[in-house]
């Protein structure tokens, strides 16, 4: 573990140095950043023209679930995004050679070799929308509050993090697809509102077989003063399951591939 730390500080270092290169970009970054929060925003409120709930939750819960989303999406594109896309090429063009011929874990290399920074943006913009969210409820979190919400927002990662790494290690079975990326984003896109607008079936997918609620609504209820111990301890069981499920399969599907020396 302490290891993996070591090398994800050398990448963080390495990509930081190529990211300064190009600092002209930050502004430009920024205002499209802004401008898609500003779009979510202006959604949901043509919501709440026509109803004072969305799924049983006020406009001010929405907006922390909102700024909840964004912080993760940040999280996403940081770190897990461009990673996910160059591993379907690596499986395709044979150049996974490289990486599991290396002294370190394949599947951490994998999945935090490239860090894009300005991503972060949208981390410190979801932030941001979270506490305007509570100031519009007029609630300030307590301690206890908090650490559940850091508790909980971990679990969130972790759960992401592994329910992505399950579907692009299809790529060695599928490598003509293009795109798996595209079907997470889907998936993920459904933890932008509250579960409980969703109804019949899809309610039931995204709540007991594809994990959604445990995604932004505990963090949300968390730091909203509605969260209870169980929930938290189920998140973490949740995220737990999906990430060694996550290994274990990344494990069976190196043993399908083909390199390029083959």
């Amino acid at each position: 573990m302490r290891r993996n730390w070591r090398i994800f500080c050398e990448f963080f270092r390495t990509c930081l140095v190529e990211e300064l290169e190009y600092r002209s970009e930050f502004i430009g970054n920024l205002l499209s950043s802004l401008f898609g929060v500003g779009i979510a925003i202006l959604t949901i409120q043509i919501f709440f023209y026509q109803t004072n709930q969305l799924g049983g939750w006020a406009y001010a819960d929405v907006l922390v679930l909102l700024g909840m989303f964004n912080t993760l999406q940040g999280f996403i594109n940081f770190a897990l995004r461009p990673n996910m896309s160059r591993l379907l090429l690596h499986v395709r063009k044979g150049t996974l050679d490289y990486i599991l011929t290396k002294p370190v874990d394949s599947m951490f290399y994998v999945s935090f070799r490239h860090l894009i920074f300005w991503r972060l943006i949208d981390v410190f913009l979801g932030l941001g929308l979270i506490v305007y969210g509570l100031s519009q409820k007029h609630y300030v979190p307590t301690f206890g509050d908090c650490m559940v919400f850091i508790i909980s927002l971990f679990s969130s990662l972790v759960l992401i993090y592994s329910l992505w790494m399950l579907l692009m290690t299809t790529a060695f079975w599928v490598i003509r697809i293009d795109d798996l990326s595209f079907a997470f984003d889907s998936f993920f896109e459904t933890t932008r509102f509250p579960i409980g607008m969703y109804q019949g079936w899809l309610r039931i997918v995204l709540t007991y077989i594809l994990p959604a609620a445990f995604i932004t609504s505990t963090p949300v209820m968390a730091l909203l003063g509605r969260w209870n111990s169980v929930t938290t301890l189920l998140s973490l069981v949740v995220a737990g399951i999906f990430l060694w499920l996550s290994r274990r399969f990344w494990r069976y599907a190196l043993r399908s591939y083909t390199s390029a020396s083959s």
